[in-house]
Formats: C-alpha cells, structure tokens, sequence
C-alpha cells in the first residue's frame, strides 16, 4: 500500500531539474549530437533498438542522450514511445539469404562460398587501450569494400544436403505478437523467440554461459554468424503485390547443437537460433545458445533442471523494463506496509521480553 505524499510536487520539479543539469555536464564542454550519438556510439544503439523493439537508429540515440547513457532507461523510453505509434500493418518475413553481409564467418566450415568476411569486430584486437583517441587523432580509413550480396547460403544447407542436420522447423500458423499480447505459457518457439531477442543481453549471456559450463546439455558449433542489411517489403492491398519500405541491419547466429537419433532416426545435429537488430553478435549467439536449450523437451531430452532449461524462469525474468520495474518499485513509499511490521516486530519483542522475565520470576 502506497500513501500520497504531500507537498513534494516541487521536490519532484527540482529533482527534474537537476537531473537535466547533471545530464548536460559541463556546459564548457560541446554538447553531444544525436547524430555523434548514432554514429559513433552504434553498438548502444543496436542494443536500445533491440531490447527496445523498434527499429530507428535516431530516437535510439536520442534515448541514450535523454538517459545520460543508461541503456536500460533509454530502453524503457524507447518502449514507452513505441506504445504510441499507429500500426498500419505488418511486413513481408526477410530473407536473410538475401543479406548484403557486412560480416559472415563459420566456425564449422572454413571455404565458404565467398569466403569469411571478418568485417568491423573487437574479435581479433589486443584491448590495449588507444591513447589516439584520447588525443583526438584521426583515423586511417579502411581498405575499400563491397558487402557480399545477392543469394548467400547458409553454411547449414551444406549440412542440411546431407540430412546431417535437422531441418528447420517450418509452420505457417500467424506467430502471437509479445509486443501487443502478454507472455502466457507454455510458450511455442516462435514466442520463446520473440522474448528472447528483446531480451536484456546480460541476462541471456549468462543463461548461455551457464549452458557452456554444464547446465544444460549444449555443445555449440557457430554454425555462422552473419551480419548485413536486408530489405523490408509490406504487401500494398490496392497494389496487390508487396513493395520495399527500407531496410534493417541485423544480426543471424545459427548454431550447430549435439546431435540426436534413435534407432528409427538416423544421428543428426540440432539447431539453435539467435537474430536481433542491429550489430549485436554477442547477443545473438547467447540467444541461439539459450533457444536450444529450450528445446530440450521436444527434442526428447532429459531436463537436468538447468535454468535455461526452464521456459517459465528464462521468459518471466528476461525482459530488464519488467525486472527494473519491479526491483525499482521498492524506493516508492511503503510507509504503511513498514509501520505495520514495525509495530509486529516490536509486538514481538514485547510479549518474549515478557515472556523472559515470566521465566526469570519462576
């Protein structure tokens, strides 16, 4: 039970105040853009648009600003103002063959069609810190290249040729909408799927660490990881055909799980799925890692009782606005529930107080 708090209209005005005093800095210094912000601070981006579930790279970097680089807040403001668009309608399913990779590496096969495009990544740095950067120093532009486009198979179609792995699974039943229906259980995959790319990264990444170390049975190949823009299309009813609206960059990890068989089904390997907006590779490979071990039971699996194992658990405590929420809520005022087992306590300490000194007499 909460209890109206008084006189504190004011209070709040001035913490708003300083909270954008605090946000500015020191005004000697430029103010920061939203355009530096996008640019320069892309990875943040991608994360707000993904965890956030809207796709625009500017209210993104305007969230980050407005939550002095707090990317959960900037999260839950991006969610906030999603909340008020219209919905005109959904579009066409994208074709991630068709990417225009930016990166794509294997680590099970190594000639690929194309070959391995590394492309911009901290994998092969050494983490030393660039005191260049510091100094403002300009950086040598990159040799130039062109993003591989047109038809680029998945590296699994090679294994899926041979039956070596299980085909993906296909069902044209309209998957629910987590962004407009509240996540009920059992949940489908498709569902599971929705949760987890708007899922809070740090949590996922330890579900998937977690499968790593013994938790779970998920031995994981990356089968690939691919990052690129792909178009969207919307069908146009008036126009009776589907017509390109844009395009969005995004990030598609296939993972290459421990095999199954029986004695009626020969051996084959097991997916896992990760895809999620913007350049955010951790967060699609810790994805596809906790997607298989979610599988566990329709695969035929033991559950070993791992947490990722667990729908229930890994859905109901992976979106960080709920979470923030709910352990935010208890600096609100809780005046009558704490007077009330104040009272009990102290109660308590009265009746054994007395209690001792019953005994102490006899």
């Amino acid at each position: 039970m909460y209890v109206a708090v008084k006189g504190g209209e004011r209070a709040i005005e001035n913490a708003h105040a300083w909270l954008a005093e605090e946000r500015r800095g020191d005004t000697d210094i430029a103010e920061l853009s939203i355009a530096q912000i996008r640019a320069q601070l892309s990875l943040a981006v991608n994360r707000v648009m993904a965890e956030g579930s809207l796709y625009d790279p500017d209210l993104a970097a305007l969230a980050i600003k407005q939550a002095r680089g707090d990317l959960i807040e900037a999260i839950f403001l991006i969610r906030a103002y999603r909340t008020t668009l219209p919905r005109f309608g959904a579009s066409e399913p994208v074709d991630t063959g068709a990417m225009a990779c930016d990166r794509r590496i294997s680590a099970t096969f190594k000639d690929l069609p194309g070959g391995q495009v590394l492309g911009p990544t901290f994998d092969y740095t050494h983490r030393l810190l660039d005191f260049k950067l510091a100094a403002d120093g300009e950086v040598a532009d990159a040799p130039s290249r062109d993003a591989e486009t047109g038809n680029v198979p998945h590296v699994t179609e090679f294994l899926n040729r041979e039956g070596l792995i299980e085909e993906a699974p296909h069902d044209d039943t309209p998957p629910p909408d987590l962004t407009r229906e509240p996540l009920e259980m059992p949940a489908d995959r498709a569902l599971r799927l929705q949760a987890l790319t708007r899922a809070d990264e740090g949590f996922t990444l330890g579900l998937a660490y977690s499968t790593q170390r013994g938790y779970g049975r998920n031995h994981a190949f990356v089968g690939e990881l691919r990052i690129g823009s792909v178009p969207v299309e919307m069908d146009i009813p008036e126009l009776g055909f589907a017509v390109e609206i844009g395009e969005v960059i995004l990030t598609e990890c296939e993972t290459v799980n421990q095999f199954t068989g029986s004695k009626t089904e020969p051996p084959q390997f097991t997916r896992g799925y990760g895809l999620v907006f913007g350049q955010t590779e951790r967060k699609a490979i810790s994805m596809a890692l906790v997607d298989r071990a979610l599988r566990w039971e329709e695969l035929g699996e033991d559950n070993v009782g791992a947490p990722a194992q667990d729908a229930e658990f890994v859905l109901y405590h992976a979106d960080n606005i709920q979470a923030t929420g709910f352990l935010e809520h208890i600096k609100l005022p809780h005046y009558v529930d704490f007077q009330s087992e104040l009272e009990l306590v102290r109660k308590l300490r009265r009746e054994a107080g007395a209690q001792q000194v019953q005994e102490a007499a006899e």
